[in-house]
C-alpha cells in the first residue's frame, strides 16, 4: 500500500499535459500557457502626454512664479490619436490631451489646472505660474514594454492583468493547454437526486455536486453522468461512455463489497492498475488506473473522503494535465489549538479538516469538529488540511502541525 506521497508520485507520472491549442485572448482566462510569450511591440509606441494640459519646453518656465507668470503662445490643440506637425520653439506651447503624441521640441507637460488661458490680438496664449521639471507628465516610448521582452512564462495561468498586457503588446492569440474534460460518475443503489425525498435506506447524492464543483474550481470541465445503480451491465455501459473524456473519476463501487464492480470492470476493459488503497485516513480506498493514456480515478463514496481525495490527488493531477507549472497548495506551519489524539501505532497519514487563521507572523488552527469520513458538515468552515504523519498518534494542544491551505486564511 503506497503512502500518500508515493501515490501522488505515481499519479503525476501518468499525467502528461493535453496537446496545446491556439486560443484568442478572450477565451484564455485561467488557462496555462504552453510556451513563453514575448512582447511583439514597444509600449507605448511613441512618447506621449500623461495629462491633459500643455506641451512645453521646461526651460521656458525656469523664472516663472505666481507673481510673475510666464506667457507662452499656443500653437494649437492636439487630441489623443491625432498627430501634430507643429515644432515647439522657445516661447511656444501646444494644448495636448492625455495619450497624444508629444510634439517635436517639447520636453514636459503642464497640467491644465495649473494654467490660465487667454487671447489677444496676436492669438491664443497660456500663462504658467511656476517652474516645472524636464520630463514631467510624459510617458516615454517603450517605458512600459520593449519589443522582445518576456511577458509571461509557460505554465502560468493567465490572469486578467496578463491578458491586458498581452493585448497591449500586440498578441491576439496564445498557445495554451485546454481545460480537461472530466467524466464524473457516482454509483450506488442508495443514492437519489438532491430534489428527491429519500425513501427508507436512501440518501441524497452529495458527491456529484461537491466533486463537480471541485473539478470546476481547479479550472477543468466536469461532465457529470446520471447516477449509476450497483448493476454491472448499467455500470459498464456508463463507464464506456465516460471514457470519451480526458479523465474519468468515479465515486463508490471500488471497495470489497459484493456490489462493488468497478475494479473488476476496469481491468476487464484492459485498464492497468497503478495502485489500490493508500495508507491514509480518511479515504484509504483510492484506486488509480490507466486505459491506454486515459487516467481513471476510483475514489471512495463517503462524502468527506471523496472530497479529500479530489483535493489531494485529483486536483494536482488535473492541473498537470492542463499544463500548470504550480500544482500544489501552499504549505505552512501552524499551532493546532485544540490538539488531536489518534490510534496508537496507526501507520497511516491522517488529514484533519481545520480552520486556519493568521496570527502575528504565523498561523494557528482548530479542528472543524468531529472528523469522521461521513461528516460532510465538517467541510463548511474548513479552509485547510492539517497533515499528521504516519506513526504520530497525538498532537498536544498548541502543538505544531503542517497545513495545506485550501483557501486564503484570514487574519485573526
Amino acid at each position: 500500500m503506497p503512502t500518500p506521497a508515493e501515490a501522488l508520485h505515481l499519479i503525476l507520472a501518468a499525467m502528461p499535459p493535453l496537446p496545446p491549442v491556439s486560443a484568442p485572448l478572450a477565451d484564455s482566462l485561467g488557462l496555462a500557457l504552453a510556451a513563453d510569450v514575448y512582447s511583439a511591440a514597444t509600449v507605448p509606441p511613441f512618447t506621449n502626454s500623461a495629462m491633459d494640459g500643455y506641451a512645453v519646453q521646461a526651460a521656458d518656465l525656469d523664472a516663472a512664479s505666481a507673481e510673475r507668470p510666464v506667457r507662452l503662445r499656443v500653437l494649437g490643440d492636439l487630441a489623443a490619436g491625432g498627430v501634430s506637425y507643429h515644432v515647439l520653439h522657445p516661447g511656444s506651447a501646444l494644448r495636448i490631451m492625455t495619450g497624444a503624441a508629444l510634439p517635436e521640441g517639447a520636453d514636459a507637460v503642464v497640467p491644465v489646472e495649473d494654467t490660465t488661458r487667454g487671447e489677444d490680438a496676436d492669438g491664443d496664449w497660456v500663462e504658467l505660474g511656476r517652474p516645472i521639471r524636464r520630463g514631467i507628465h510624459i510617458r516615454l516610448a517603450g517605458e512600459d514594454l520593449q519589443q522582445g521582452q518576456l511577458l509571461v512564462k509557460a505554465g502560468q495561468g493567465l490572469r486578467p492583468g496578463d491578458l491586458g498586457v498581452l493585448a497591449a503588446a500586440g498578441i491576439p492569440a496564445v498557445s495554451v493547454y485546454p481545460r480537461a474534460r472530466v467524466a464524473v460518475l457516482t454509483t450506488g443503489d442508495e443514492l437519489v437526486d438532491v430534489s428527491e425525498e429519500p425513501g427508507p435506506g436512501r440518501i441524497r447524492d452529495a458527491n456529484i455536486h461537491a466533486v463537480c464543483a471541485q473539478v470546476r474550481a481547479c479550472g477543468a470541465i466536469p461532465v457529470p453522468y446520471a447516477r449509476v445503480p450497483d448493476d454491472r451491465e448499467a455500470l459498464m455501459h456508463t463507464l464506456k461512455l465516460a471514457l470519451e473524456a480526458d479523465v474519468v473519476l468515479t465515486t463508490g463501487g471500488i471497495s470489497v463489497g459484493d456490489y462493488d464492480h468497478m475494479k473488476a470492470m476496469l481491468e476487464e476493459l484492459g485498464a492497468r492498475r497503478a495502485f489500490w488503497k493508500v495508507a491514509q485516513k480518511p479515504g484509504g480506498p483510492l484506486g488509480f488506473w490507466r486505459l491506454g493514456t486515459k487516467p481513471i480515478f476510483g475514489i471512495p463514496g463517503n462524502p468527506v473522503a471523496a472530497m479529500l481525495m479530489v483535493e489531494e490527488y485529483v486536483r494536482p493531477a488535473l492541473r498537470k494535465r492542463m499544463g500548470f507549472a504550480k500544482l500544489h497548495r501552499p504549505v505552512v506551519e501552524a499551532r493546532l489549538e485544540d490538539g488531536w489524539s489518534g490510534r496508537v501505532g496507526d501507520g497511516r497519514t491522517t488529514f484533519l479538516r481545520v480552520v486556519a487563521v493568521k496570527e502575528g507572523g504565523g498561523y494557528c488552527a482548530r479542528l472543524t469538529g468531529p472528523q469522521g469520513s461521513a461528516i460532510l458538515s465538517s467541510m463548511l468552515s474548513a479552509n485547510a488540511l492539517a497533515v499528521i504523519p504516519a506513526g504520530v498518534d497525538q498532537v498536544a494542544p498548541g502543538g505544531p502541525v503542517l497545513l495545506r491551505l485550501t483557501e486564503e486564511a484570514e487574519d485573526h
